[in-house]
């Protein structure tokens, strides 16, 4: 059975064509520039193709994808109904869903209702359904949201120490993201551990970082919050930070609130702090050379993952598997070393060796024979856990 993934961005909608049954990628690709001149569809299938064409709008691009899937050159189908659903990345569920859902006309009036709460992806998420709906009116829809595995999450977890009457009201509170990639990870983790009734603390960490708290299986907190802005320090975002620091330095800077929620998402981090890079690798390049700015965005960064994954760990009374995910998590192994050294305490014991030369790509334990909390690194792939919601959620 074939699922279609489908990633929609305000001026970019990414794809991938996947069969459940085998896991296979049958194709991928990337639509950019839509609404721009220069537009272009990147498109992976039998053989790659590069297809530039007019997009003005999010329909254009899903009718280029779809010809590019059934084109006899480089398609990888024969025709449409062999697509059995469309699974489509949607930020924000807001309070409205606990879970994936069908898209009907119902559920997708609740999921407007929610663009208030991610202005800047909302509105093209829902252009991509649109444009699918339009295009493919006779295939199953379903929402697969960034928020709805940290939907398990206390209220005492996710309240902010605010109004009552403003959470209600405004539907303020935290929320959480990366749902998608923490929910297959964590998956992953107690499928190795060959059990879910254990203590993981995720580490998502790329130029977009944030760390989840799964015990049993179920999200009990995670570092995001309202918006990506709070957590970690990351790649351009601050990440936590005292909340009069913006009065403070919008009346020194003499910029409104905008320009200073601009600056603290794109900006700062560990770019901000070495002026050099939000990249990892050239961070690292610069600090072997003697950089103390950049070497003091990894300390900084990595310190903050270390805070949080000891205080994960209090939350859930004890720790079993550590895991680390995404481009940084995968790839930086000073970072790795710097989250887990002296953290034996908590029964956390790296190997220096399977750290500093893991096979690339692939699911690897890098603890310590002897080490009581199991550390991994393993890839996410948000696209499969998409298709596989998908699956479950097309006949609701």
């Amino acid at each position: 059975m074939k699922i279609l993934v489908i990633n929609a961005g305000s001026s970019s909608l990414k794809y991938q064509l996947i069969e459940i049954e085998s896991q296979k990628v049958l194709a991928k690709g990337v639509c950019e520039r839509i609404g721009i001149d220069g537009s272009v569809l990147n498109h992976t299938g039998s053989v790659k193709a590069e297809i530039k064409e007019p997009m003005p709008s999010h329909k254009e691009a899903i009718k280029l994808v779809l010809d590019a899937l059934v084109n006899p050159k480089y398609g990888v189908i024969k025709d449409m109904s062999e697509i059995a659903a469309v699974g489509h990345r949607v930020l924000h569920a807001g309070e409205n869903f606990k879970d994936s859902v069908l898209v009907t006309p119902e559920t997708l009036k609740l999921i407007e209702t929610n663009t208030d709460l991610g202005p800047l992806h909302m509105p093209a998420n829902i252009m991509g359904i649109k444009a699918c709906q339009e295009v493919m009116p006779n295939a199953p829809m379903v929402a697969v949201f960034d928020t709805t595995f940290h939907a398990t999450m206390p209220e005492y977890a996710y309240m902010y120490g605010i109004a009552y009457d403003d959470y209600k009201k405004y539907k303020v509170r935290k929320y959480g993201f990366h749902g998608t990639s923490h929910a297959y990870v964590s998956g992953r983790a107690s499928e190795l551990m060959g059990t879910d009734k254990i203590k993981t603390v995720v580490c998502h960490l790329g130029n977009g970082a944030s760390i989840s708290a799964v015990k049993d299986g179920k999200c009990v907190d995670t570092s995001m919050g309202l918006t990506p802005l709070e957590g970690l320090i990351m790649g351009t975002r601050c990440g936590d930070i005292d909340p009069a620091v913006l009065e403070y330095l919008m009346g020194k800077k003499g910029c409104d609130i905008h320009e200073m929620t601009n600056y603290l998402n794109k900006q700062c981090g560990v770019f901000g702090i070495s002026g050099i890079s939000s990249d990892f690798r050239d961070l690292e390049a610069a600090s072997d050379k003697g950089n103390p700015r950049a070497l003091l965005a990894i300390d900084m960064f990595s310190y903050r993952v270390k805070k949080y994954v000891g205080s994960y760990a209090a939350a859930m009374g004890g720790l079993d598997c550590l895991v680390f995910t995404g481009g940084i998590g995968e790839h930086t192994v000073c970072v790795r070393e710097r989250v887990c050294k002296d953290m034996e305490f908590l029964g956390i014991k790296l190997d220096l060796k399977k750290n500093a030369n893991p096979p690339r790509d692939e699911e690897t334990l890098i603890s310590t024979k002897d080490s009581k909390v199991k550390v991994y690194i393993i890839p996410t792939n948000e696209e499969l856990y998409i298709a596989r919601e998908t699956l479950k959620h097309k006949n609701d």
